[in-house]
This record gives structure tokens, C-alpha cells and sequence, in this order.
């Protein structure tokens, strides 16, 4: 079959286009066959119900910490019954159907380096918080507004400028480079400065190095990704679109946390080009494009991450910035009336921060925990596992 028809036919369900492929089996297989074609287009269609679901909210709901853990929840359960799928059926599983598996199994184990990061990155976010909960203590309703409670918000918002610079951004800066390595707390020398500034990680036991590079991790997952060849899908009964399948929805997530998340040497410019003929394609694809469309605005370019919770951050922070630069004493009324409004806005983000962080990360922990036991389940199933 030439390669343009046979990806116009994933037009049809998988069960017709094993029912094409097949012409004689005993009974009993027949059964089993067709129990395992329902399995398998019944996964096509969750996928695509649920990446469909994503694709439909606002722009506003778009990579807000709330969409990305719906995302994360999207991947939980697409992983669950993909293992499911390759463990139920792994006795009637032929030839390349264990290589497929095991290339599937091996990019996933990349994705845990992403996780690693993304923790990284949420530890980073809530050192910016903590910054942000001193800009609003400075400015205690209960307290009458002064010149040094002016000074402590100017300087902790100078040190959250710093800690929210991009990582290109950043390097160039020798000041900058000297305050990250304080905030990371990865440098002897300045463990003197640990609690000082950003603090230090609770536990770096998810920590990538110095030298791992988010953008070369998405290109080592995607790498070599292409829809499956007609022979290898009939000659695996249609498991073969599932792994595809699985595989794509995987790399899109995890370059999804990578643009939402501060990472290790960030970058979106990753191939990745789903045909729109799979039923799940058209959604998958218009949410990368959308991701894509974010990362071009003007104000998000030099941006450290896409999550709409640190665009929030980089607004609210700049406009007290400014409104704090330009006061003079003794202050007016109109000016201490805008100091207020810019604290409140301040207050909500520091608000949605404190309450999403939190489950986000575990989710992300659930997530790598996830890929690991799917790993080590799907390869015992198949009789590969090491």
C-alpha cells in the first residue's frame, strides 16, 4: 500500500482495517482478535475525546497551572490503559510488536529527566512566591505605609527580576549567574547564602545536572518518530498504532511541561507533526500550534516559562516595580490607593500559587512514578524486560 493511501486510511476505524488484512483464522482467535481490534479503537477514541476536551478551552484556561494538571491527568490515564492493552494481549502479540514496545519503554525513560526538571522548575516558582509573600508583607494593610517599607518591596522585586530571567538570559549576566547558583544552592561556597535569598531545595534527589539540556531531551524522545508502515500494523494486528499513538501523546506532554515549565535549557523548537488523518490528530496538533502562537507573543518571548501563573508573576511584579520607582514622600493619597490595587493583584497570584503548586507537583511525581511501574509491567509482559 503506498504510503499516502494508508495514511488516508486511518480514516477508518482499526477494526475494518484488520478485518482487511485478515482473511482466515481458527475460531478462537477470532475471538480474541476481534476482543483485541474493539480494545484498541476504543483507545483511539479516548485519546482523541480527550485531547479534543483540552483543545476546547479558553485561551485564558490555556497553560494555566489548572490545564496543565488536566494534561498531566489526560497522559495518567492514556498510560493506564495502553499497559493495560499490552498486557492483555501480549500472548497473542507477534513480531515487531515486542520491538515497538521496547522503543516505546526506552523513550519513555527519557521523559523521567523531564519530570526531574519540571520538579526543579516548581521549586524555582516557589521561591518566587516566597519573594512575593515579602513585597506583600512590606506593604501590611495593618501597617502605615513608609519609605522603608518601599526599600525592602524595591529590593525583593529587583531579586525576583533576577530569579525569573530566562536561563540564555541569565547566562549572559555575570550577577544573575552568581544569584542562580545562591538560589540552587548547588555551590559550596555559597551555602553561606542558601536561606537568604531563593533558600535551597527541600531535596535534589530529582535534580538534573548542569549539563542536561531540556531541548536535546525532547529531540532524543521524538527522535526517529513516524507513523507506523502498513505491514508493521497488520503483521501486529493494529498494536502498532497504539504504540504510535502512545508515543506521540507522551512527547507532546512532556514538550508541553518543557514550554509551560522554567527547564534547563528550554527550547519548543522540537519536530513534531502528527498526521491529522489519526482521530486525535487534528486536536493534538491545534493545541501545539496554540502552544506555539504563546510562545510568539511579544510579551512572552523572553519568558522563562509559558504557565499563565508566571506571565501573572512578570505583570504584576513589573507594574509594582514601577509604580515603586516612581513614588515620592510624603506619599498621596492617589498614589497609596494604587499601591493598594497593585499589592491585591499581587496577593492574587502569590493566592493561586499557594494553592496550585502543590498538587501540580505530585501530580508530575505521579506521572514519574507511572511511566516507571507501565515500563517495568509492559516488558515482563512481553518477555523483555532487563
Amino acid at each position: 500500500m503506498p504510503a499516502t493511501d494508508y495514511q488516508r486510511s486511518f480514516g477508518r476505524s482499526l477494526l475494518n482495517l484488520r478485518r482487511d488484512s485478515v482473511h482466515s483464522v481458527s475460531e478462537s482467535s477470532s475471538t480474541e482478535s476481534t476482543h483485541m481490534e474493539t480494545e484498541l479503537d476504543s483507545f483511539q477514541r479516548k485519546v482523541s475525546e480527550r485531547f479534543a476536551s483540552l483543545n476546547a478551552s479558553t485561551s485564558e484556561d490555556l497553560l494555566s497551572l489548572e490545564w496543565v494538571e488536566k494534561l498531566l491527568d489526560s497522559f495518567l490515564s492514556c498510560q493506564e490503559e495502553f499497559r493495560a492493552i499490552i498486557v492483555s494481549n501480549h500472548r497473542t502479540a507477534k513480531p515487531p510488536t515486542d520491538r515497538l514496545i521496547a522503543e516505546y519503554f526506552d523513550r519513555s525513560v527519557k521523559a523521567l529527566d523531564v519530570c526531574n526538571a519540571v520538579r526543579d522548575g516548581v521549586e524555582r516558582i516557589r521561591q518566587w512566591r516566597k519573594l512575593i509573600e515579602i513585597v506583600l508583607c512590606a506593604f501590611d494593610k495593618t501597617r502605615p505605609v513608609g519609605e522603608g517599607q518601599f526599600r525592602r518591596a524595591k529590593r525583593t522585586l529587583v531579586e525576583l527580576a533576577i530569579g525569573m530571567l530566562d536561563d540564555k538570559e541569565a547566562s549572559s549576566s555575570s550577577v544573575a549567574s552568581q544569584h542562580r547558583n545562591r538560589s540552587f544552592g548547588r555551590n559550596k561556597e555559597h551555602s553561606q547564602h542558601r536561606n537568604k535569598s531563593f533558600g535551597h531545595f527541600r531535596s535534589l534527589s530529582w535534580s538534573v545536572s548542569r549539563s542536561w539540556s531540556a531541548s536535546k531531551q525532547l529531540q532524543a524522545i521524538g527522535n526517529g518518530l513516524a507513523p507506523p508502515k502498513a505491514g508493521d500494523v497488520t503483521a501486529t494486528g493494529g498494536l502498532a498504532v497504539t504504540v504510535y499513538t502512545m508515543t506521540s501523546v507522551l512527547l507532546f506532554v512532556m514538550w508541553a511541561l518543557v514550554a509551560a515549565i522554567p527547564c534547563q535549557d528550554r527550547g519548543l523548537q522540537v519536530h513534531f507533526n502528527v498526521p491529522r488523518s489519526f482521530m486525535w490528530g487534528g486536536a493534538l496538533m491545534s493545541l501545539h500550534d496554540r502552544i506555539v502562537e504563546e510562545s510568539r507573543k511579544r510579551e512572552r518571548r523572553n519568558s522563562c516559562g509559558l504557565l499563565k501563573e508566571i506571565y501573572q508573576i512578570e505583570r504584576s511584579s513589573r507594574l509594582m516595580g514601577e509604580l515603586v520607582d516612581s513614588v515620592q514622600f510624603p506619599l498621596s493619597e492617589e498614589k497609596e490607593v494604587q499601591v493598594r490595587e497593585r499589592v491585591e493583584e499581587l496577593g492574587k497570584v502569590q493566592e493561586a500559587l499557594k494553592n496550585g503548586l502543590d498538587p501540580f507537583e505530585r501530580k508530575v511525581r505521579d506521572v514519574f512514578h507511572r511511566i516507571v511501574r507501565s515500563r517495568t509491567e509492559g516488558l515482563e509482559s512481553v518477555g523483555n524486560v532487563s
